[in-house]
């Protein structure tokens, strides 16, 4: 049960809460008001209003009002407040509320939203809330609440003046007239009404024959009055629960008769006409006997009624302790059936996944036989046809005329015994030296010892050059295969990279010459995947082994990595399995590099980065992104090489979109060198030379050459006899 606090003292900024039986919002208003204004002040007052139609002078309003008020008790009790309970009697609730508002300086007000509509609040007037929210005292704030949640508010204007003191109860002698007010204190009724004759259903009659008797009798009438006030207190008792101090005090005050308190002890009064003093002694006897009884029976009746509340609250705890475990079943049954629900769905969709996988794999396997076999006779195929060039090779080996053979003694004079002061290079496969043979400059590049592939790459390179002649292709001379020494043509202007970088403080090259080796370049790129009678794919193109004469006509040098893939397979993606790439790191296909997949379209990714240089003069590193990038910004002018200053910029961007395009990463996203590259290069070639022939009426000194390059067709100055393959495994760095 609540803690109760006196109503003679009202507590400081007091909280009240009107409660009704019918309303939902009350259990969620008195938990509002708790959780919101209780706070530093444990009060709380539950107000019920009780229309005068809805009850009756019985025991049924008490029943009713206990009834009310009972869910809100054991919850203040485990939260510490200290609870008082009013009930009050009125046919309009809101005037009783106001009216309790205004006597008792209520400072805070929380009643719950109507359940009322708009269109019956129209009709009937304003409703309960409404009403306090518009004619409440100005000291006391209204808060209308609503599933827990404040609805409206309307704040106090000013503070309390005047505190409530109730003025102390004055001794009277008669029972003084009270107003048809109810107040409960801790689940206890205290009716106000008309003082009216109670009597006892056991031994009620005795009580007043005895008092009649004793009326007269020289003896303390207060004592049998307390008595008798006592023994009517214990009835009352036994119908309803203990009341507060309070209450129990001002019943105590109050006798039942107006005579009933006084003390006539000390009065001078007759006795004369008293009973003998036998009588009145038997009967004082017979009155504490029958007040005996009745108070036992009144301390039985409350233990029987102790008892009763105990075992029906045990029995509530135990059917919401069975309702809980009956949810929690039902909890529990609803998430076993989603479970199962759940894993029946999953073993469906696994079930699908599971035939969908091995239909994939009996796809799969199929393809993989088709492709095996496919393998094994194109494998088959290449095996024969190298067995075929072996044979070639090995009858042109004994007589071997292709290029001259120099003796070591004749390079060492060459090259002044490999003196330092006549080295022009350093690469992967050795130095390069410049020197003079047969009254001719030549360079000549020496294998080094601690070469691993070198030799191969030597074999490599003098077939492959001793067997073609082309303009745009360096010119091999001789070699000296004892000492692995090869005898180039010598070229005056170095490599194309030396020159863009301008190494040794050299001019630049201008836009046109540029545009003219690119030409070139792409012509005897052309030229060797066009090669009989086996196309040839140079794998380490870049701008180190492309090397200028004194007319900057630009040869292709360095074919030691060079391949012979059959001619059926040259364009075809998925064929020619290599074991490991070879090349130059920033300029080897990447799709070759990933899968071996070697075809003429790797050699186009590298004449993409290598287009790209030639107008833009920076190094390989992520060069294509760049240059995307600048396309996309609208800063395409600024990568340009800085060191040429009349870029015909339009020019230039298509000759950047096209290396862009060389670039793709996948090989089928590539333009065709044939039909594509070569035809645009030579045309922006052509722009450049008609810039020259309109500005100064001459022409490039190898404009022949390459004119000659564009037209003609590759050629093979050997037999028509298969060459045999050699792999390169290792690429040639400058």
């Amino acid at each position: 049960m609540a803690a109760t606090y006196d109503e003679s003292t009202p507590p400081i900024n007091a909280t009240a809460v009107a409660v009704d039986k019918d309303s939902k919002n009350s259990n969620t208003a008195v938990r509002w008001a708790i959780d919101h204004l209780v706070i530093s002040n444990p009060y709380l007052i539950l107000i019920h209003v009780r229309q005068k139609s809805n009850y009756n002078d019985g025991d049924g309003g008490e029943s009713e009002n206990y009834n009310v008020f009972l869910p809100f008790r054991g919850y203040c009790a485990r939260k510490g407040i200290q609870l008082k309970e009013v009930v009050l009697d009125e046919q309009d609730v809101a005037k009783a509320l106001l009216d309790y508002i205004s006597t008792n300086y209520i400072n805070n007000i929380v009643v719950g939203a109507s359940t009322r509509n708009a269109l019956t609040r129209r009709l009937k007037g304003l409703d309960v809330p409404s009403s306090l929210t518009k004619s409440a005292p100005e000291f006391c704030s209204v808060y209308v609440v609503h599933k827990g949640k404040m609805l409206s508010v309307r704040t106090a204007r000013r503070p309390v003046v005047n505190s409530v003191t109730p003025p102390k109860q004055p001794p009277v002698q008669a029972l003084p007239p009270q107003s048809p007010t109810t107040e409960q204190n801790g689940g206890e009724n205290v009716a106000r009404t008309p003082t009216r004759e109670r009597t006892l259903k056991s031994g009620s009659e005795k009580l007043v024959a005895t008092r009649e008797r004793t009326r007269s009798a020289p003896m303390n009438l207060s004592l049998d009055n307390i008595d008798i006030q006592s023994h009517e207190s214990g009835s009352r008792s036994s119908v309803s629960s203990a009341r507060n101090s309070t209450a129990d005090e001002y019943e105590f005050a109050v006798p039942v008769h107006p005579f009933g308190s006084m003390d006539i002890s000390s009065q001078s009064l007759d006795f004369c006409t008293s009973p003998p003093k036998d009588s009145s002694r038997q009967s004082s006897k017979e009155i504490e006997a029958e007040m005996k009884r009745l108070k036992q029976e009144l301390k039985q009746t409350m233990d029987m009624y102790s008892s009763a509340c105990k075992e029906a609250i045990s029995a509530k705890n135990k059917a919401k302790e069975l309702d809980q475990w009956k949810q929690e079943e039902a909890r529990k049954f609803e998430e076993a059936r989603l479970a199962e629900e759940n894993a029946l769905a999953i073993i469906e969709m696994e079930k699908a996944k599971c035939k969908e996988a091995i239909e994939a794999a009996e796809a799969a396997q199929r393809m993989a036989e088709k492709e095996a076999r496919r393998r094994i006779q194109a494998e088959m195929k290449a095996k024969k046809e190298a067995e075929e060039k072996n044979r070639a090779l090995s009858a042109l080996a004994h007589n071997d005329v292709r290029y001259r053979k120099y003796t070591i003694e004749e390079i060492e004079q060459a090259t002044e015994k490999f003196a330092d002061s006549m080295k022009i290079g350093e690469g992967g496969y050795g130095p390069v030296y410049k020197g003079k043979l047969d009254h001719t400059p030549v360079a000549i590049k020496v294998l080094r010892p601690d070469a691993a592939q070198g030799r191969k790459q030597f074999q490599q390179e003098v077939e492959v050059l001793s067997c073609i002649r082309y303009p745009n292709m360096v010119l091999l001379l001789g070699a000296c295969p004892e000492y692995g020494c090869l005898v180039y043509e010598y070229m005056d202007n170095g490599s194309l990279e030396d020159r863009l970088l301008r190494r040794g403080n050299t001019p630049p090259i201008s836009w046109r010459k540029r545009f003219k080796i690119a030409a070139e370049i792409s012509t005897a790129l052309l030229f060797l995947h066009q090669a009989k009678p086996e196309p040839l794919v140079h794998r380490d193109l870049k701008p180190a082994n492309i090397l200028l004469d004194r007319n900057y006509v630009s040869k292709i040098s360095d074919v030691g990595l060079a391949r012979l893939v059959p001619a059926s397979i040259a364009d075809e993606v998925t064929q020619y399995h290599m074991t490991s790439a070879a090349g130059t790191f920033c300029y080897i296909d990447p799709e070759y590099q990933q899968t071996g997949m070697l075809t003429t379209k790797s050699d186009v990714y590298s004449l993409g980065i290598v287009l790209l240089q030639i107008i833009t003069a920076r190094p390989a590193m992520a060069l294509s992104h760049h240059v995307r990038m600048s396309i996309e910004r609208g800063t395409f002018a600024d990568i340009l090489d800085p060191t040429v200053l009349d870029w015909p910029v339009e020019e230039a961007l298509a000759f950047a979109k096209l290396a862009l395009k060389c670039t793709e990463l996948r090989k089928k996203d590539r333009p065709d060198l044939g039909k594509v590259i070569v035809p645009e290069l030579n045309r922006l070639r052509d722009f450049g030379k008609n810039k020259i022939d309109g500005l100064t009426g001459h022409m490039y000194s190898s404009s022949a050459h390459s004119d000659h390059a564009s037209d003609s067709m590759p050629y093979i100055t050997s037999s028509e006899e298969p060459m045999n393959t050699i792999t390169g495994e290792e690429g040639i760095k400058r």
